[in-house]
């Protein structure tokens, strides 16, 4: 009888995961465009939002947060860049009807000083407050960050990658391993106030990732380490703010300390398999065209 009573009770939890409506704000960044193709294709009813996606969604414009937030059930959740708009958000989806919430941060945030990352923080703060169900994933970077153009990507194009770090490794973490995750989180249950971070299955140094990507590219690639104060001066060069500039090494200054050197277990917890690895990622976006000019 018990037996019974739990495949019924695991059968309903499938059919609401399946009625409910998930709402997955940056629907077409990296992590949120992979999370909705991965949330349709296994049945779920997904509201793909962002500044130029299905469902207008900006965080610079609150009159769009309540035709995005109304009638879900479940948010993806990616920090807005002013810390005060987390919290509204959050409270005004709660009244929505929304009971779920899955946070993307970053790993080892609250090992910052508090100045630096406050989107992130604010958007932590807002679901752990908000009464609703809560997780929350902190990812190392991206592999993908090597293939974007507006980030490592476009150098890589041009041959040459320079970043103030060093030889210490990290282990990146394919953005597929995120939206899997997170897709899990959003449509079961188990996860309510835990935090989990997410990596690669191994560590390398950038010298190595670039390396990696030369060989699956077919093209000569290198990594050049530059100084944080070149760094500051090639972001200024291209429009960042002060502030920016200051956020983003105080980023590389982690790293190079070690921060992220370690391999997380947050995948492996939630899904049960071994992340992809950066070689798997190389491969796949070089057939993809990810580095020809």
């Amino acid at each position: 009888m018990s037996r019974v009573l739990l495949d019924m009770s695991s059968a309903s939890r499938w059919l609401f995961a399946r009625r409910m409506t998930i709402l997955v704000l940056g629907a077409t960044g990296k992590t949120g465009s992979r999370l909705v193709e991965t949330l349709r294709a296994s049945g779920s009813a997904v509201r793909a939002a962002s500044r130029s996606g299905e469902v207008r969604f900006d965080w610079s414009s609150p009159d769009t947060w309540g035709p995005a937030v109304d009638g879900a059930h479940a948010v993806y959740l990616l920090a807005p860049q002013d810390p005060a708009a987390a919290g509204v958000f959050v409270k005004q989806a709660v009244q929505a009807g929304v009971g779920r919430f899955v946070a993307l941060s970053g790993r080892e945030i609250d090992r910052f000083p508090s100045q630096y990352f406050q989107g992130m923080r604010a958007a932590e703060e807002a679901v752990r407050d908000s009464g609703a169900e809560w997780t929350i994933i902190r990812p190392n970077n991206f592999s993908q960050n090597f293939s974007a153009p507006d980030i490592w990507g476009g150098p890589l194009v041009s041959g040459e990658l320079a970043l103030p770090m060093d030889s210490t490794p990290e282990p990146f973490i394919d953005t597929q391993d995120i939206a899997d995750v997170a897709a899990v989180l959003l449509t079961s249950d188990g996860h309510h106030g835990q935090v989990y971070d997410l990596s690669g299955p191994r560590a390398i140094s950038f010298a190595s990732a670039v390396a990696t990507i030369a060989a699956a590219a077919g093209r000569p690639m290198r990594f050049v380490e530059s100084s944080p104060s070149e760094y500051r001066a090639s972001l200024l060069a291209v429009g960042a703010s002060e502030g920016e500039a200051e956020e983003l090494n105080a980023l590389y200054a982690g790293m190079r300390s070690g921060l992220y050197t370690v391999p997380a277990d947050g995948v492996q917890r939630v899904l049960g398999r071994e992340p992809i690895d950066f070689e798997t990622f190389a491969m796949r976006a070089a057939e993809a065209g990810a580095w020809q000019r």
